[in-house]
């Protein structure tokens, strides 16, 4: 009984993992089209805050795919440690 609960949490977890980082780059993705027309933008706080809850790696691709936010100290260096903190959780707990 318990390994259907686990799994089903495991399954949870994933699809998870994988939505959040989803929107996180594109979320991230679409800032950097913002930035280049002089658009409204999304706020830092917005971007650390989907990293925060899981889409660190999805916001890190992103960032190396756009060439975004990489001159941001604290992107730069904080960004892929917390991806690689977001990818242990998940190891982790799946």
């Amino acid at each position: 009984m318990f390994d259907k609960i686990n799994d089903g949490r495991r399954y949870n977890l994933f699809i998870y993992f994988v939505l959040i980082n989803v929107i996180s780059y594109a979320v991230m993705a679409n800032d950097k089209r913002k930035a280049k027309r002089g658009a409204w933008r999304t706020s830092e706080f917005t971007l650390w805050l989907l990293a925060f809850t899981g889409g660190a790696v999805g916001s890190w691709v992103a960032m190396q795919t756009y060439r975004h936010k990489t001159k941001h100290t604290s992107f730069k260096y904080g960004m892929p440690i917390l991806a690689v903190i977001d990818l242990g959780l998940f190891a982790y707990f799946s």
